[in-house]
């Protein structure tokens, strides 16, 4: 049903998500990120309190590992989750518990961990890994790339319909939350499209939040600056 990268960037310190799923929506409920915290893609049969109670223990100091291992055991049903996080330094850490469906894999790389269920094939993830290792840019592209080699392995088993790309960084907001909710074809592709245009207004977005009177013109009818 889903396959979603997590990685870092160790220059910028921003931590992010991208991930795509065969159900509607999946920006809302699998992504969870808290800058200088870590993130937690929390899938399968989905919970999305744990990416929160996840991130409460990174925040507490603990281990990416220790903090999974204790969230699954306090929540139940762990054998229905699949979850993969990254902490600030990097540390990641995944967990399939037994029921997770179809096939399934999880892959740890350089800054990053790759996770996936319902796949065409196990290698589908071990794609990921690599080409976000392999791949140049801001996080986000990096986070793309990723995406799109694991629809060139093969994907899901079936059609994907949503995904999302999550960024964080030194702010308490995301500074990047983009989301393609529903698509008959080619969410991923979708969401290159939003993040193409975006991109180039991400820091126009942070000036104007901290600092509007000094900020770029809005480009809207009415703005005369």
């Amino acid at each position: 049903m889903t396959f979603s990268i997590v990685g870092r960037c160790p220059e910028t310190g921003q931590l992010g998500i991208a991930i795509s799923s065969s159900s509607i929506a999946v920006g809302a409920r699998c992504p969870w990120l808290r800058p200088g915290v870590g993130a937690v893609a929390t899938q399968n049969i989905t919970l999305p309190a744990l990416g929160p109670q996840v991130l409460d223990q990174l925040e507490q100091g603990l281990s990416p590992s220790d903090a999974v291992d204790k969230v699954l055991t306090r929540n139940g049903y762990s054998q229905y989750r699949q979850l993969t996080a990254i902490d600030h330094l990097g540390r990641t850490v995944q967990f399939s518990g037994s029921e997770t469906l179809g096939t399934h894999n999880a892959v740890a790389g350089e800054q990053c961990i790759a996770a996936g269920n319902m796949l065409a094939d196990h290698s589908v993830i071990a794609a990921m890994v690599m080409a976000f290792e392999n791949s140049e840019g801001q996080l986000a592209d990096r986070l793309l790339a990723a995406m799109h080699a694991a629809i060139a392995a093969g994907g899901e088993a079936g059609p994907v319909h949503s995904a999302a790309l999550v960024v964080v960084g030194e702010l308490t907001w995301p500074i990047i939350n983009l989301r393609v909710d529903w698509a008959d074809h080619d969410p991923i592709g979708q969401l290159q499209t939003l993040w193409e245009a975006y991109r180039p207004q991400v820091q126009d977005y942070i000036d104007r939040a901290l600092a509007p009177d000094k900020s770029p013109g809005y480009g809207v009818a009415g703005d005369e600056r």
